[in-house]
């Protein structure tokens, strides 16, 4: 295929994604019984449901939420996978352990080994699985605690959560899989210690859907202020990048069937938010990634920009000045489509010369331009003599205008929640699979340990989210032959 007819297929492609818009189901269509149950429409449950689906089940998607998608819409930067062609492609030779190694070393080593190791493994099978169904991620960046460029994203550079939501929602349309919003999930049924249905309340009734078996694909607590500081009291007045739904409610349904819960205490804040405005906008470690730097008051450098989250946010609390100021060009804004829109809601300031953005932004001109730079010698010679960065060093703080982001930390993404194994089985206190429940994505703790890698966490829902729809499948599969 030539260049040309590459590049006509391509903006075909981005008209046909532009005229795609999904609709729910309507409510009237519920039934009262399904194969099985998945609660919450994030890349999670959609990813279980096609998985399922194309097991031959008859799966329903329920959403509390109008809006479909949760905190997987407002994922920029990419999904982390090993070993994957897109990698040999770039030229990136990669391997899972080094993987392993980077997100355990990266989670504090207190990662759950077994959740770790299935994940690690997992990746470049979800890829695979993503470009069979046209979802195609053929682009690579890096994130903080990543060695090598494994953070993977679609050639267009488009942000990564709205893009993998549109594309599942097209195989959930393609399939006719029933997808209903505005259903709020309040119970889980059982009979006998299995887990068979859901109570639900729709415009303040409630009624009752049966299942073979549910799976929870809820995410996380973090905007919940109440959960949150209960495990993180230090954490009250933080703001947060999280979807309105996510308030742990799939928390609290598999707790009241006695499901076990696994470091809620670990939260993690995001270093780069810029929060300025009425609604907090995180922007994403891409940013970073492809070469910008963070600046304090001073003008100065003040932390290897790509460190884990964790030590990044650290360092920024540590200057206590409001936050820090991201400096980027536009080399740096060409590789990264996000700050379009950044720019489009009025997040990032703009100047001709570095001189005039460090004016614009109330920096010392000369001392700005120093810092610059000096890093931009630090690209040139491969080697950050200050603070030994050594990924997202590709390209130099040159090409005009020139831009800054102002942020500061919020909280972002809560590791903890129901203890799952290898199989998204949800455990008891005693470490025994609950029988016909599953759980996978943000809602499930341990695999994250006590800091997430960027990139992890689109990831999980591709990888986790194909496990529990296998995994649902063996078990109504298993439940069938009993019956018989």
């Amino acid at each position: 295929m030539t260049k040309k007819h590459s590049k006509i297929k391509k903006a075909n492609k981005r008209k046909q994604a532009a005229k795609f818009k999904f609709e729910p189901t309507d409510i009237s269509e519920l039934q009262d019984h399904y194969d099985l149950i998945i609660v919450g429409s994030g890349g999670t449950g959609l990813t279980a449901a096609i998985q399922a689906h194309e097991l031959g089940l008859s799966p329903v998607i329920l959403e509390k939420m109008s809006s479909i998608g949760g905190n997987t819409t407002r994922a920029s930067s990419g999904m982390n996978a090993s070993e994957t062609s897109v990698q040999l492609d770039h030229k990136i030779v990669d391997s899972m352990d080094a993987f392993y190694n980077d997100t355990f070393i990266g989670g504090g080593k207190k990662n759950n080994p077994e959740l770790l190791k299935f994940f690690t493994t997992h990746g470049a099978l979800a890829i695979d699985w993503l470009a069979s169904h046209g979802i195609e991620l053929d682009d690579l960046t890096t994130t903080g605690g990543m060695s090598v460029l494994r953070t993977h994203r679609p050639s267009s550079m488009a942000p990564i959560g709205g893009f993998l939501v549109t594309e599942l929602l097209k195989q959930v349309d393609k399939e006719n899989i029933p997808l209903f919003t505005d259903v709020l999930v309040k119970k889980l049924l059982q009979d006998d210690g299995t887990i068979d249905g859901v109570e639900v309340e729709i415009n303040g009734e409630k009624s009752t859907i049966k299942g073979d078996a549910v799976i929870l694909a809820t995410g996380g607590f973090g905007a919940n202020p109440k959960l949150l500081t209960k495990y993180r009291p230090d954490l009250e007045g933080y703001k947060t990048t999280n979807s309105p739904g996510a308030t742990g409610d799939g928390i609290t349904l598999a707790s009241a069937v006695g499901a076990k819960l696994v470091d809620m205490d670990q939260v993690q804040v995001h270093p780069t938010v810029q929060q300025d405005t009425d609604h907090p906008f995180l922007i994403g470690e891409a940013v970073r990634g492809e070469g910008a730097i963070l600046v304090n008051k001073a003008a100065k450098r003040f932390v290897n920009e790509l460190d884990t989250r964790k030590n990044v946010t650290a360092a920024i609390d540590e200057l206590k000045e409001n936050g820090a100021y991201l400096i980027l060009d536009q080399g740096i804004r060409d590789r990264v489509k996000a700050i379009e829109f950044y720019d489009k809601v009025g997040l990032v300031v703009t100047g001709q010369s570095i001189a005039e953005l460090a004016e614009s932004i109330g920096l010392d001109a000369k001392t700005l331009e120093a810092t610059v730079a000096t890093w931009n010698k630090a690209v040139d010679d491969h080697n950050d003599t200050e603070f030994n960065r050594t990924t997202g060093m590709d390209r130099s703080i040159v090409k005009g205008p020139f831009f800054s982001i102002h942020i500061a930390p919020a909280v972002h993404y809560t590791m903890g929640g129901v203890d799952i194994d290898a199989d998204t089985h949800v455990l008891n206190e005693d470490g025994q699979a609950i029988n016909g429940l599953f759980a996978a994505g943000e809602i499930a703790g341990g695999l994250h340990g006590n800091n997430r890698i960027g990139g992890n966490s689109i990831a999980e829902t591709v990888i986790f989210g194909r496990q529990a729809g296998q995994q649902a499948f063996k078990f109504i599969q298993n439940l069938d032959k009993s019956s018989k």
